[in-house]
């Protein structure tokens, strides 16, 4: 398991629940403690291009801070997704998310799609053919389902359920029926019973990991990775950011 991280994820670069500092303080000791962690590269513009348009991109381009850390943030997801396609896992542990970023609009703390720029990127230079991209954040990945609604290449999974059994017995259902070379994870810990939608325990989220873990393997040859989405307790961001990666090496 590969840990792409920048000390400049760790920077106030603007003023929303995302960008506030101490976020992912607690989940550096442990994490560094048990994986190999990396320096990643900012993506360059052609590779947001391919997800993005120009005016979008010199909307975000204005701000200097925020135009910095979001491309390294998409550029640690590109060097997950390089990592995952030779078959070793890799998680982008970056700030600012990315899953309501569309091609030429943005919200909820999102600017650009960190996940569909590493996706998009291993489709262009044709290292995958296929993709799964799993949600499971609290919150629907609105700008991942608008960017690949029209590409059969690309499946997209969320589910709304309120249940923890139920939701894990749903991923569990929907995974059999899925084929793709390559699992792509928009890792959102928002859900989590500490966070705001007060649901997935530790042990739940460890569940995904395993689950998703066993779908690689079978059926992706162990392609998988994974990017910070959303969760916005700290303490329990660590906890449960341990337990997923412990069930995907489980």
């Amino acid at each position: 398991m590969k840990i792409f991280f920048h000390d400049d994820f760790l920077e106030h670069y603007a003023f929303d629940p995302a960008a506030e500092p101490g976020r992912l303080d607690p989940a550096l000791p442990s994490l560094q403690d048990r994986y190999s962690f990396y320096e990643p590269r900012p993506a360059v513009k052609e590779e947001i291009l391919r997800v993005h348009t120009e005016g979008h991109y010199r909307s975000i381009e204005q701000d200097s801070l925020l135009q910095h850390t979001a491309l390294l943030a998409a550029g640690s997801a590109i060097e997950a997704a390089e990592t995952a396609s030779k078959g070793e896992y890799a998680f982008a542990l970056c700030r600012p998310p990315g899953h309501h970023a569309s091609a030429d609009s943005c919200w909820g703390f999102c600017y650009y799609n960190n996940v569909a720029v590493a996706v998009r990127h291993l489709l262009h230079q044709g290292r995958i053919n296929s993709a799964l991209i799993v949600d499971f954040d609290l919150h629907f990945g609105d700008g991942t389902a608008n960017i690949f609604q029209h590409e059969s290449a690309v499946t997209f999974w969320h589910s709304r359920e309120r249940s923890n059994r139920r939701y894990l017995s749903i991923l569990k259902e929907d995974l059999q029926g899925f084929e793709a070379d390559l699992v792509a994870v928009s890792a959102g810990f928002d859900r989590g019973l500490d966070d705001w939608g007060g649901m997935l325990t530790a042990y739940d989220y460890r569940s995904i990991g395993r689950l998703l873990s066993e779908f690689a393997g079978e059926k992706c040859s162990s392609r998988l990775f994974a990017v910070l989405e959303g969760g916005y307790n700290p303490q329990a961001l660590a906890k449960n950011i341990e337990a997923f990666l412990s069930g995907l090496e489980s």
